[in-house]
């Protein structure tokens, strides 16, 4: 079953004390580089540094209403790990999360550090699945997908719905939201919570050149596979297709799918960090990226661009303002 703005409002009350209600920025440099009004949210301030911890906070919550104590089982590149591990160390339970091996090592650590058992897989021939679902059934667990899951969907759409909220307190109509795309969970959320709020809002994912799995879908009409499971910097939007879930309220929720290189990607990192005063990692920064890049532009009315995610590797970082040099 989809799920609905109802699952959102709900979700916005059990994650009330736990997730940080981001706030809207603006930033006059961005500004005058856009040629016009962008409004930021930015969830690299997000508890684990990613909106991640909000979809997972949402439905480990469920799982523990219904079943107290039941172990969870996750799989993920790095950010949905470490948003389930801390929602699982909340609730005092047990968590296991399946994470390639070429993850980078910040992520790797910040996930054991919550507390979680971290089970590590080949990213070219390794099937994370099945994996999971092994452990699953020889612990009694229930497994948290990233995206494909209407309790996460829900969870995620808390990040449209403050959107919404915070430009209505501020009289502002913006034409359109730039949301970062892997599996699409954030996306559909944010697609939920316009199409109850504001009907004639835009929503556009952003998505790494090779990784553009939304794009290419939304163009043809059904769900297509990404040619390879690696090769971009952007380690957290590199699912191999949309979910289902997430593709059914998407297929026609979306105004279109923009693609970014890693170049752009590297430019808009350096651009955060000196002007925006925010550590932002490749995967939660392609929105920015298609600013500057041009491969969006401005109607005249002001944008929301979404920083998804701040967990960085430092190696990226220093490349990034190096190249900016």
């Amino acid at each position: 079953m989809l799920p609905g703005f109802s699952d959102i409002a709900a979700a916005r009350q059990r994650l009330n004390g736990h997730a940080i209600r981001t706030p809207l920025l603006e930033n006059a440099a961005l500004n005058e580089r856009a040629g016009g009004r962008v409004l930021i949210k930015p969830e690299v301030l997000q508890r684990t540094g990613s909106f991640k911890f909000r979809g997972a906070y949402n439905r480990i919550t469920q799982i523990q209403d219904e079943n107290p104590g039941t172990p969870i089982v996750a799989f993920s590149s790095g950010n949905h790990a470490q948003g389930v591990a801390a929602a699982a160390h909340i609730h005092g339970v047990k968590s296991t999360i399946v994470m390639p091996s070429d993850a980078p090592d910040a992520k790797l650590d910040r996930t054991r550090a919550y507390g979680a058992k971290v089970v590590l897989y080949e990213r070219k021939d390794g099937d994370r699945n099945i994996i999971a679902q092994q452990i699953a059934h020889e612990s009694n667990a229930v497994i948290v997908p990233p995206y494909d899951d209407p309790g996460v969907i829900a969870g995620q759409g808390t990040v449209g719905l403050e959107i919404l909220e915070d430009c209505k307190r501020l009289e502002l109509d913006p034409g359109a939201v730039l949301v970062p795309c892997s599996g699409g969970g954030l996306a559909a959320g944010i697609v939920l919570s316009v199409q109850e709020l504001a009907p004639d809002m835009s929503v556009y994912t952003v998505e790494p050149e090779n990784f553009d799995d939304h794009a290419r879908s939304l163009a043809s009409g059904k769900i297509e596979r990404n040619a390879t499971l690696s090769g971009s910097i952007c380690d957290a939007l590199m699912s191999s297709q949309p979910g289902k879930i997430t593709f059914d309220i998407n297929g026609t929720g979306l105004a279109g799918g923009l693609v970014v290189t890693d170049a752009m990607v590297l430019e808009a990192v350096a651009f955060a960090t000196r002007e925006l005063k925010l550590v932002v990692e490749p995967g939660g920064v392609v929105a920015l990226a298609a600013l500057l890049s041009g491969v969006f532009s401005l109607d005249g009315r002001p944008v929301v661009i979404v920083l998804s995610g701040g967990n960085i590797d430092p190696d990226i970082l220093k490349q990034a303002l190096a190249l900016a040099e």
